[in-house]
């Protein structure tokens, strides 16, 4: 079976929109909240706040991703 572009992209949106906004939410909590002292792993620096929050929304945008998904496919097989 093969995969289209545009199939894997509709498919994965979700994800990469939600990794977008947790990227930004990093840059904002390092730059608001972080860690002035250096002893905080993760809100000390700037670039490891935002993959770090990046992969969580990522993470949470698969969930919902799968969550939505499972909700169109059982309304699918209810009208058929």
């Amino acid at each position: 079976m093969k995969y289209k572009f545009r199939d894997i992209l509709k498919r994965y949106l979700p994800v990469i929109i939600a990794a977008i906004i947790g990227a930004g939410a990093g840059y904002l909590y390092y730059l608001f909240v972080g860690c002035a002292s250096g002893t905080c792993v993760i809100t000390s620096n700037p670039v490891i706040s935002t993959l770090y929050f990046a992969l969580l929304g990522g993470l949470l945008g698969r969930i919902i991703s799968d969550r939505s998904c499972k909700r169109k496919n059982r309304k699918e097989e209810e009208h058929e």
